[in-house]
């Protein structure tokens, strides 16, 4: 069944977010990569200072929702700033779906990522929606 999560971004303070999130919600986080665990990103290719930043991290709350974040780079232009530092993120069921919502939501937005395939495995894209409302639509299959 699809689920919406939140997803925050931060520049260079995910991990002590979600410790603080941790104490707050007396739960631990279930996923957190940082960029140097990612081949494909390749830590090689990021300033020394980026590598130990948080790719993707997870942190249930309440009632089975799932907080979710990431570090902005600053080496690929990113800022954080309100408007892309909050994200609703649906998860969708299958890959039908995730076009179907990114589709629709995209009607009158403005394209922020296609609906591609990544290479952490999931086929993901963010669009901004007419109302200026952040989206990321996701689909991992199941394996």
């Amino acid at each position: 069944m699809g689920r919406v999560n939140t997803y925050l971004n931060f520049q260079g303070q995910t991990e002590a977010a979600f410790t603080f999130y941790a104490s707050v919600f007396g739960t631990e986080p279930t996923a957190l990569t940082r960029f140097a665990d990612m081949p494909a990103i390749g830590p090689s290719e990021l300033p020394a200072d980026e590598r130990q930043l948080v790719l993707h991290a997870e942190l249930p709350i309440l009632g089975g929702h799932l907080l979710m974040a990431s570090d902005m780079l600053r080496s690929l232009g990113h800022e954080t700033r309100i408007g892309n530092n909050t994200t609703l993120c649906l998860d969708a069921d299958t890959r039908g779906e995730a076009d179907r919502l990114y589709g629709a939501l995209s009607e009158g937005g403005s394209e922020g990522s296609p609906m591609a395939d990544m290479p952490w495995g999931a086929y993901w894209g963010v669009v901004l929606d007419r109302f200026g409302i952040r989206w990321m639509v996701n689909h991992t299959p199941a394996g």
